[in-house]
C-alpha cells in the first residue's frame, strides 16, 4: 500500500513518513503545500492519502519560522483538494510525533481489516 502524506509546513510530514517507513509502510511526502497543481498529491496514484495539519502556535513551538498566518492560509488553499480527498485528516497540534504515527497506523490497520473481512 502506497501512502501519500501531505500537510502544511512544520506539521510533521517528514517525521511521519520516517516513522511509517520504519514500521514497514511505503509512505512518502508530497510537497503539495508548495505546488500550484491542485491535485499534485494524486500524481503517484497513492492507495491512501493522509493529511496532517497544524496551527501557527503549534508551528512556532516546533520550529522557528519566518512566515506568518498569511502563508499558512495560502498553504491551506493549495491543500484544499488534498483535504477533500484525504482518507485521514489529523490536526496535529495536540499530539506528539509518536501519537500521530500511531493514529495513522491504527487507521491503516482498520482499513486493511475491513478489506479482508
Amino acid at each position: 500500500m502506497r501512502i501519500a502524506i501531505v500537510g502544511v509546513c512544520a506539521s510533521g510530514k517528514t517525521t511521519l513518513v520516517a516513522g511509517l517507513r520504519a514500521a514497514g509502510y511505503d509512505a512518502y511526502n508530497v510537497a503539495q503545500e508548495h505546488s500550484c497543481v491542485h491535485d499534485f498529491w494524486a500524481k503517484k496514484n497513492p492507495d491512501m492519502l493522509v493529511m496532517i495539519d497544524a496551527t501557527m502556535p503549534a508551528i512556532h513551538k516546533r520550529r522557528k519560522v519566518y512566515w506568518d498566518e498569511n502563508r499558512l492560509v495560502s498553504q491551506h488553499k493549495k491543500l484544499a483538494d488534498a483535504r477533500a480527498h484525504a482518507d485521514l485528516y489529523i490536526q496535529t497540534d495536540q499530539y506528539n510525533a509518536d501519537e500521530v504515527r500511531e493514529k495513522v497506523i491504527a487507521f491503516i490497520k482498520q482499513k486493511e481489516a475491513g478489506k479482508s473481512a
